[in-house]
This record gives structure tokens, C-alpha cells and sequence, in this order.
């Protein structure tokens, strides 16, 4: 068992929270869901990349390459600023849905590289240009384009001409499930020297500020220039930083002048280290040295070539050396991130296809973020805050009133999609599954549970619309990850997993049988279901001339369905007689789609042309029932 395996096993056997602390912070909390507090749900004008400095999160927190505990109570991230820049940059920039030419889209070069299932060992590379970042540009390109041109890309602009950018590489280690290493490295790739100032940030998220009684914590200087971590949710930390850097405080606050034009009983805001350094502002930060949110201020000067690094550790208090150790902890997990990956690909013959999948489950590991959303809470507004406009009870995932996120949850992308989405994360599953089983099967229960399944069965699609509709895959990728682990172990597998899923599964399946079965004929509805809504309508909203669509890939994806219970099943029958009855329900349901789909209402109509040879949907209007031309799914 190599040192990975053995932690994971701890964190499994709840023995060491190895799992506590990982990269689960977003690179974007503006433009979500979550934070938009308007009467129409303009997501992506509510909140702006150019207010996310000065404002504080109801929901979440941001950052670049950064990481936080499982409930983000305490956040780290980076910033950087070479001195051209009119803000220093703390996150990734991006285009929001309305201002990219294809939709959001992020605007950086970086890349995950190396991450294990524990996070012991993880790494980042940004690439951080030496001239000033061309925030207008790219936005002014794009919306120049058309949907039918080219993105314009950070790339197209220049700013990397001669090479004059500087790798950053952000690594984290952990020498236990609260004592963290981190290790900036910054490398001049350009030919002259350079001024970077690298500012690592720690900070709370805001959760006293909404009037729900929650302490105020404090981050305070020590005497010998390091950091106190005070939270009640938390244990006693420090936060260390190797070479005496100037410590800057500030609180994560809004800056409600700036943001609204009215004044705030607040003095220092998240702002603060940003106006104190880039527009000269002295007082912007605590005199005191406290705050709710710090940063260590390394300002450094690159020779063309060179490579500098940054220290720090958070972890307990009153380490007399807290260095010492450094070096050798940083190089003892790299190591053992080999062999753990040497253990997983030991049938993966080729050394590029283990450096691409390793980099790949880096990816995935890199995405697993913190996702916070009390849907009634948010509907209703908080106390202290002045009351959401009335629409809102009648409008986005108003239905949804037992929605309760605080978990962490594998996301399709950090910066484009920092938000679950319900089939993207039971295929995430399954490569996690090859790492992490545990972290997987839980994923997949998450969704099923009281507070995330709708109480009619329903399991939320996405956050823009939790009532839309996406491809039934979870029994798939359920039972793909029992037979996996069944496999791996040489055991019988987790039976109670996946008697555990079954169960809440029937509630889905018969979601969909009343839900989107209109006639009760075995064919389906659905909205979206995995094509990107290519064709003619919009699957998900009401058809603009009347009537309905029975799809063809909405009825293949529950026949997929009704199969996958089957398995589930004859597998649990093995152990219990009593799911035989079941298995022989689900596959004579499944008899009844196939069946349907070339007799639809028993009106010979079929929904595969053979001369076509395409899958069609039924378009039922007042007047007629025609066809429309859809691809199956698969």
C-alpha cells in the first residue's frame, strides 16, 4: 500500500480528515446563481469581474490556484501584480455568457499538473504576463465577433510577444490533514529583468456579516511576523511566512462606496491590500494588523531567467522552526504522488499515455470545489440585507425550497461551470473512481439525497435551472463503479452502495414514468438531454406554436434507464431474492419503450426511418403529428 493509499484509507475509516483541506475554492463566484439577487435572474450583470474585488460573497469565495478546508471557512489564494497592471490579479479573467462571442469564457493561460486524491501533493502553473494584462481588449474583440468568427484569445493579443511572462508555479503539500506546505516558484521567462510582487492571501469567508449570530474571526500578526488563525469552526492555527515579508491586513468586507456610492460602518474592505498597493492607498489597511484577511508581500525582482521561490506553511501554533522541514516534506510527497500514480497505471504501458492520463486526473482532482446554496434562504434574503424583489418567489428554482448545498462537489470546469451539473457528475465519477472510490460513490449519493433530490423525485439538473431536465445516467455510472471497485478488491463489492442508490433511484425512475410520459405511451419528454439543444427548438422551454415533442432521445436515454435498474437488480438478487421481482419489472419496462418507440400510441407510428436511417422526434400539435428530425444520443 503506498503512502496515498494509506491516507485515503484514514480519511475513509474516518481516522485523519486528510480530505479537509483541498483546492475546493472557485476561480469564479461572480456571475453565479448564487450571488444574483435581481427581480428578472441576470445572473452575469448582478455580480461583475470588475466588482469582485470590492465585494464580499453571501455564497462562496474565489481565487487563483487557491485552496480552503470542506466547509471554506478559511481561503487561500494568490496574487500577483507586475506593476503594470490596474489591479493586482487574484483570479482568472474571463468574459461573461453576454460579452463572450461564444458564451463565458475564460481568458488565461494555466494549467493543472499534478494533484493526488488526499491533496497532499498539488500543482499549478500560471502563466502571468510581464506587461499589462489587456482586460479591454479582449473584451472589445469579442464583442466585435460574430458567433460565426474565432474566439479571440489572450494569446491573439500580444501580450506574450519576446516572451516576457513570468511561470508561476503554485505547489501545496501536506505534512498532516491541517499542516500545509506551500511553495510559490517564479520563473522570468522573458529577456530582461523584471518587477513581480507576489502576494499569497489568506482570508475568511464572510459568514458574520448576514445576521445569523455568527463570531466575527481574526486574523492577527504575531511578534515573530506570523499570522493568527482565531475561528470557532476551526482548530488553532498559524500561518508562516518564510523570509519576513511585510504583512498587510484588511477585512473581507464590501467596499459599499465604491460598489453602490454609500458609505459603510466598515473601515477596511476586501479591497484594501489592492488599493494599497496598486493606487497608493496607505490607509487601506489595518494599522493594527488585523483583519479578516491578510496577505504576506513579496516584492521581488527577476533577472531575465531567473527562478525565485516563496514559502509558507499553515499549521499548528508554536512551531519553533517551522521550515526546517520544508524541503524534505515538499520532495517526500512528490514522491509519493509517483508511486501512488506508479500503483494506479501499472497496466498503462506507455510513458505518454501516463503522463496524459496523470495530468488528466490532475484536472479532475484540481475541479472539486466547495458548493454553497440554501435555495429558501436565498429566495427569502438574509436579515441584515434589504429584501430580494418579489419575483424571485415565483421565479428561478423557486420550486426547489429543499435544496441545501454545502458539500464538495466535483464541477465541470473551475472558472466556466463553477457549479454542479447533474449527468456531467456521474461521468466525472467514473475516472474519479479509478483514484478515489469513496469520493466517488459519494458524488453520486449526494444527488440522491433529502436536501439535493426534489422531494417529487427530480434530481437538479444544473444551477440556472434545477427543474430542467438532463440524461438519467446515474444508475449507468452507478453500477459501472460497484462492478469497478467489485474488480479492483476481489470482493463482493460495496452491496450496500448500491443498494442504497437503487432504492433512491426508484424514486427517479418513476419521476420520469409520471413526470415525462404526458400520455403514458413510453415515450418520453425530456427538454435538454446531452445535444446542446442542436436541434430546431429549444427542448427545454414551451414550443412557440403549441404542442409538445416526444423525443427519441429522451425515451432511448429511460429505456437506457430501465436496463441499468435490471443489472442493479439481478446483482443485488444474488444476495437478496427479493430483487428478482424487481430486475423482471425493469426489464419488462424496458420492453414497453422499445416496443413504443416503433408503435407510438399504437398508431404504427415508428420513430426510425429506414430510409433516413435516423431516430425521429414526434411533434404533437393541436392540428397534426408530424416529424422532426433528431439524432439519438448514442
Amino acid at each position: 500500500m503506498t503512502a496515498e493509499h494509506q491516507r485515503l484509507a484514514e480519511a475513509d475509516a474516518n481516522e485523519k480528515p486528510w480530505r479537509r483541506f483541498g483546492p475546493y475554492l472557485a476561480e469564479r463566484q461572480w456571475g453565479t446563481v448564487r450571488e444574483d439577487y435581481s427581480a428578472s435572474g441576470d445572473a452575469w450583470h448582478y455580480t461583475t469581474h470588475d466588482q469582485a474585488r470590492s465585494r464580499a460573497y453571501r455564497w462562496g469565495e474565489e481565487g487563483l490556484g487557491g485552496f480552503c478546508d470542506d466547509r471554506q471557512l478559511l481561503c487561500f489564494g494568490l496574487a500577483l501584480w507586475n506593476g503594470q497592471d490596474a489591479i493586482l490579479k487574484d483570479q482568472l479573467f474571463g468574459l461573461s455568457g453576454p460579452q463572450g462571442n461564444h458564451g463565458e469564457d475564460v481568458k488565461e493561460v494555466y494549467y493543472f499538473l499534478d494533484n493526488t486524491p488526499t491533496h497532499s501533493y498539488q500543482k499549478l502553473l500560471y502563466k502571468y504576463p510581464q506587461r499589462a494584462f489587456p482586460y479591454e481588449q479582449l473584451v472589445q474583440e469579442n464583442a466585435r465577433r460574430t458567433r460565426h468568427d474565432p474566439e479571440f484569445e489572450l494569446l491573439d493579443t500580444g501580450v506574450f510577444a519576446d516572451d516576457r511572462y513570468f511561470d508561476v508555479f503554485i505547489e501545496y503539500a501536506k505534512a498532516g490533514p491541517e499542516d500545509l506546505l506551500i511553495q510559490i516558484t517564479a520563473v522570468n521567462r522573458g529577456p530582461a529583468e523584471a518587477p513581480l510582487h507576489v502576494l499569497p492571501q489568506l482570508w475568511f469567508r464572510n459568514t458574520w456579516a448576514w445576521g445569523y449570530g455568527d463570531q466575527r474571526p481574526v486574523l492577527a500578526a504575531t511578534a515573530d511576523g506570523a499570522v493568527r488563525v482565531s475561528h470557532e469552526g476551526l482548530s488553532e492555527l498559524t500561518w508562516y511566512a518564510d523570509a519576513g515579508p511585510a504583512l498587510l491586513f484588511c477585512d473581507n468586507s464590501s467596499n459599499t462606496q465604491r460598489l453602490y456610492g454609500t458609505p459603510s460602518t466598515e473601515q477596511f474592505f476586501k479591497d484594501g491590500i489592492n488599493n494599497y498597493l496598486v493606487n497608493k492607498q496607505n490607509d487601506a489597511v489595518s494599522p493594527a494588523c488585523t483583519g479578516t484577511k491578510a496577505a504576506a508581500h513579496y516584492a521581488l525582482t527577476l533577472a531575465a531567467g531567473a527562478t525565485q521561490q516563496v514559502r509558507l506553511r499553515l499549521g499548528p501554533a508554536g512551531l519553533a522552526a517551522p521550515f526546517a522541514d520544508f524541503a524534505q516534506i515538499m520532495q517526500q510527497r512528490q514522491t509519493e504522488a509517483d508511486e501512488f500514480y506508479a500503483a494506479i497505471q501499472y497496466e498503462v504501458s506507455s510513458a505518454d499515455a501516463r503522463h496524459v492520463q496523470r495530468q488528466a486526473f490532475a484536472g479532475m482532482l484540481w475541479n472539486k470545489q466547495y458548493y454553497n446554496y440554501n435555495v429558501p434562504r436565498w429566495l427569502v434574503g438574509d436579515p441584515t440585507e434589504p429584501a430580494p424583489p418579489p419575483e424571485r418567489l415565483a421565479g428561478r428554482n423557486a420550486d426547489w425550497k429543499s435544496f441545501d448545498g454545502n458539500d464538495i462537489i466535483s464541477m465541470p470546469d473551475t472558472w466556466e461551470y463553477p457549479w454542479f451539473a447533474a449527468w456531467d457528475l456521474a461521468f466525472h465519477a467514473i475516472p474519479l473512481a479509478q483514484v478515489d472510490p469513496a469520493f466517488a460513490k459519494n458524488q453520486l449519493q449526494l444527488l440522491t439525497r433529502d436536501w439535493y433530490m426534489h422531494p417529487n423525485g427530480q434530481l437538479p439538473a444544473y444551477e440556472w435551472r434545477f427543474g430542467d431536465v438532463n440524461p438519467p445516467v446515474h444508475a449507468w455510472a452507478t453500477f459501472r463503479i460497484f462492478k469497478m471497485e467489485q474488480k479492483h478488491t476481489g470482493s463482493a463489492g460495496d452491496v450496500a452502495f448500491l443498494q442504497t442508490m437503487f432504492h433512491r433511484l426508484l424514486l427517479n425512475f418513476t419521476w420520469w414514468v409520471n413526470r415525462k410520459d404526458r400520455d403514458g405511451r413510453n415515450i418520453f419528454e425530456g427538454g435538454f438531454l446531452g445535444l446542446d439543444n442542436i436541434g430546431v427548438f429549444d427542448r427545454s422551454a414551451p414550443l412557440p406554436f403549441g404542442g409538445y415533442l416526444e423525443q427519441a432521445d429522451g425515451t432511448a436515454w429511460v429505456a437506457m434507464f430501465a436496463l441499468n435498474m435490471m443489472r442493479i437488480a439481478l446483482e443485488l438478487s444474488r444476495s437478496n431474492p427479493v430483487y428478482q421481482d424487481l430486475a423482471s419489472k425493469f426489464f419488462e419496462h424496458f420492453l414497453y419503450i422499445a416496443e413504443a418507440m416503433t408503435n407510438v400510441g399504437n398508431t404504427a407510428l415508428d420513430l426510425w426511418d429506414d430510409e433516413d436511417e435516423f431516430y425521429y422526434d414526434a411533434l404533437n400539435t393541436p392540428e397534426a403529428e408530424n416529424k422532426l428530425l433528431e439524432l439519438i444520443p448514442y
